[in-house]
């Protein structure tokens, strides 16, 4: 890889990192593992980079090298695991089931807001776009966008199905 596409490439990193790590944190559910499944998948998009030719299609592809990633891993875990005849004392694995239920909850709670209200919280923590690149897609101020994030985020907050 020549000089320009690795910095390309960098650069790249370094201007989408932040919402690659929030799908592989949803794919993974644990912030470490997260990153492991990310640098993996980067690993992978690094050594592809020159095939890429469409440079907006690279989101994609890295978000397929971590589902496939995160496949293979699971794959692979799945084979250590083996039957026996006495249960353990205590779970040798983390307990998922209340992880689960509250990022249902939240996704029910965020279907209870406004439309305008869910796209703004959508945009501005699932896709981490700042208030001005909001603002700039929905055609509103930037005071708009604080303003209604503001407001979701009360509602959220006062949410009883997420105590």
């Amino acid at each position: 890889m020549n000089r320009t596409r690795h910095e390309e490439f960098r650069s790249y990193v370094a201007e989408r990192r932040a919402v690659l790590l929030r799908a592989a944190t949803q794919l993974t559910s644990d912030r470490v593992e997260a990153e492991d499944l990310l640098q993996a998948a980067l690993a992978k998009t690094y050594l592809a980079w020159d095939r890429i030719k469409d440079r907006a299609a690279v989101d994609g592809y890295v978000r397929r090298a971590m589902v496939n990633t995160q496949i293979s891993w699971w794959r692979r875990r799945k084979l250590d695991v083996y039957p026996t005849d006495q249960l353990p004392d205590r779970p040798s694995a983390d307990d998922h089931t209340r992880r689960s239920e509250m990022r249902d909850a939240l996704g029910r709670a965020l279907r209870r807001l406004p439309e305008r209200q869910r796209l703004t919280v959508m945009l501005r923590y699932y896709e981490d776009m700042s208030e001005r690149e909001i603002a700039d897609l929905l055609g509103v101020s930037v005071g708009t966008v604080k303003s209604t994030v503001s407001r979701a985020m009360t509602k959220l907050r006062e949410d009883d199905q997420l105590h």
